[in-house]
C-alpha cells in the first residue's frame, strides 16, 4: 500500500474526490437520459465512457464528461424526428468529426466563437429545458416546440389541479427543486452529500413512504439498452436532416466542451487544458458512445467543478468515477426504478436555470448591448424555430455585428471659414461605409479648396480607394485648387 501510495502519491485525494463526483453525475446522468427520450441506462453508459474512455486522455486533466443538459432537447429532438437507431450514428458521425477537427487542430478556434452566442445557446436550452421538464414534473405530455411549451403550461398547471396524481407528482417536483435551492444553506457535514443526490434521495424516500402515484424510471437492464446501430442506420446518413443534426450536435458538444475547460482552468492552479487534445478525447468518447448507441456527450461544468473543489489532483479521480458508475449499473440497476420522474424533472429545471445567465446579460447590457442584443436574439432564436438555427441565427448576428464594427469610420470636418476645409478620416474605410463618406465629402462647397487627411485610417480598401480618389477629381475640376490628400 505504501508503496502503491508512492507510486501515485494523490491517490488519497483522487479516491475522495471520484466518489463525490459518481454521487453528483449519478442522478444527472439518469436524469438527462429520461429528459431525452432514451432507456435511462444509456446515460448511465455515456457517463461510464465520458469517465473510463475520454477521462484516460490527454486534454483537460480535471475536467469531467458525461451525458449533459445542455444537449438534451437537440437530442430529444432528433430521437422523436429519425428514432432511437439512428441516435447511435448521429453520435457517431459527431465523434468522428470532433477526431478529425482535433487532428487538424481546429479545436483552439473554438475559442474564436463569441461568448454571447454560445452563452445564448445556453440560455435558449435551459428555457426549453425548463418548460419540458415542466410537463414532466405535472405528469403531462409537453407539446413538440419551444413556444408551444411555454404556452401550454398555464392549461397544463389547470389540468392537473383536479387529478391526484399530477399534484403528488408536482410536489415531488417542487420538493426536489426546494432542495436543490437550499442545500448551500446546510451544514458543512451535511453538504458532504452532494445536492442533486440528496434530492433525488429524499425525494424517493417520500414516494415510498406515502406510496405515491408518481411514475418512475423504467429499468431494461444495462445490457439490454445497449443497441449499436444496424447498417440500415447508417442509410439515414443521406438524410439532409440527419447531417444538420451532426453538424449541431458537433458544434454545441464542441464549443460546450472547451468552454467548459477554459472555466476549469481558472479553478485550479494544475496543467493548462491542451485544446485540441481535448477536441479529440471528447472525439474519442462520442465515437464509443455512438457504437454503443448511447447518449452524446459534452464536458459538464457541474461534475467539472465537483471534481476540483472535492481536491482531486490528476485524471485518476475521473477514470475512477466511470468505475463506480459502471458497478453501479451492473450491480443495482433494479435501484433506478425506486427514482420517481419528478425528482429527475425538478433536477433538470434547476439545471436548465443555472443555464441562463441571468448577471451576465445584465452586465453585458451595461457595457456591450450589441452583446447582449446576440445573446438574448440567440436564445429566443432556439425557443421559437429550433436548435440549430437558433445557433445559426446567432452566429450570424455575431459576424454581422463584427463586420459592422470593424468598418466602423469617423469622419471629422474644419472649417475656420477662410483657407482649405480640413477633412480627417480615421478608422477603417471599407465599401460598408463608403456610401455615408461620400455623401459627407459630396456635401463639402465646390468653391474651397479641401485637405484630405487619410493618416489615421487603419485600412482602405480597393472601393473606398477608387471612390475617394474620383471624388477628389471631381472635386477639383470646378476651377479652385486640387485636393490636397495625405496618404494614409
Amino acid at each position: 500500500m505504501i508503496g502503491m501510495m508512492t507510486k501515485y502519491p494523490h491517490l488519497r485525494q483522487d479516491f475522495a474526490a471520484s466518489l463525490v463526483v459518481f454521487l453528483v453525475a449519478l442522478p444527472l446522468c439518469v436524469g438527462v437520459a429520461v429528459a431525452s427520450g432514451v432507456p435511462a441506462e444509456l446515460g448511465l453508459v455515456t457517463g461510464i465512457v465520458g469517465g473510463i474512455v475520454t477521462g484516460l486522455m490527454r486534454g483537460s486533466s480535471l475536467q469531467v464528461s458525461g451525458p449533459a443538459a445542455g444537449l438534451t432537447v437537440l437530442v430529444f429532438e432528433a430521437v422523436q424526428e429519425f428514432g432511437l437507431p439512428v441516435l447511435g450514428v448521429l453520435v457517431l458521425a459527431t465523434g468522428l468529426l470532433q477526431l478529425l477537427m482535433g487532428a487538424l487542430k481546429l479545436g483552439r478556434y473554438f475559442r474564436a466563437i463569441s461568448v454571447s452566442v454560445v452563452e445564448g445557446m445556453l440560455a435558449g436550452i435551459g428555457l426549453v429545458l425548463i418548460a419540458g421538464q415542466l410537463y414532466s414534473v405535472a405528469d403531462a405530455k409537453a407539446p413538440a416546440s419551444g413556444l408551444e411549451k411555454i404556452a401550454g403550461l398555464p392549461s397544463a398547471l389547470v389540468q392537473a389541479v383536479g387529478n391526484t396524481g399530477a399534484l403528488a407528482s408536482i410536489a415531488l417536483g417542487a420538493g426536489t427543486i426546494a432542495v436543490l435551492v437550499l442545500w448551500k444553506r446546510m451544514p458543512g457535514k451535511v453538504r458532504t452529500i452532494p445536492g442533486p443526490l440528496a434530492a433525488v434521495g429524499l425525494t424517493t424516500a417520500a414516494a415510498a413512504a406515502f406510496s405515491l402515484p408518481v411514475a418512475t424510471v423504467e429499468v431494461k437492464g444495462l445490457l439490454g439498452s445497449i443497441q449499436p446501430p444496424s447498417l440500415s442506420a447508417f442509410g439515414e446518413l443521406a438524410n439532409v436532416g440527419v447531417i444538420g443534426t451532426i453538424i449541431a450536435f458537433t458544434l454545441i458538444a464542441s464549443a460546450e466542451s472547451l468552454f467548459s475547460a477554459a472555466a476549469v482552468d481558472r479553478l485550479h492552479d494544475g496543467p493548462r487544458t491542451e485544446y485540441d487534445k481535448e477536441l479529440m478525447a471528447q472525439g474519442a468518447g462520442n465515437a464509443v458512445c455512438g457504437a454503443l448507441g448511447a447518449l452524446p456527450m459534452t464536458a459538464v461544468i457541474v461534475r467539472s467543478s465537483a471534481n476540483v473543489q472535492a481536491g482531486a489532483k490528476t485524471k485518476a479521480s475521473r477514470v475512477m468515477h466511470g468505475v463506480w458508475l459502471l458497478l453501479f449499473a451492473a450491480l443495482l440497476p433494479a435501484t433506478l426504478a425506486l427514482i420517481p420522474i419528478p425528482a429527475l424533472a425538478g433536477i433538470l429545471v434547476y439545471s436548465g436555470w443555472k443555464l441562463i445567465p441571468f448577471r451576465g446579460i445584465v452586465s453585458l447590457w451595461r457595457g456591450h448591448r450589441g452583446e447582449a442584443l446576440i445573446l438574448v436574439v440567440t436564445a429566443l432564436s432556439i425557443v421559437a424555430v429550433n436548435m440549430f438555427e437558433g445557433v445559426l441565427i446567432g452566429l450570424a448576428l455575431s459576424i454581422a455585428k463584427t463586420a459592422w464594427e470593424a468598418s466602423h469610420i469617423k469622419l471629422e470636418i474644419i472649417d475656420k471659414g477662410a483657407g482649405p476645409i480640413q477633412a480627417y478620416l480615421s478608422g477603417n474605410a471599407t465599401f460598408l461605409r463608403l456610401p455615408k463618406i461620400l455623401d459627407s465629402l459630396e456635401a463639402l462647397p465646390q468653391d474651397r479648396p479641401v485637405e484630405l487627411d487619410l493618416s489615421g485610417l487603419h485600412h482602405l480598401d480597393h472601393a473606398c480607394r477608387t471612390a475617394l480618389e474620383n471624388w477628389a477629381e471631381r472635386h477639383s475640376a470646378a476651377g479652385t485648387d486640387p485636393v490636397r490628400v495625405t496618404a494614409p
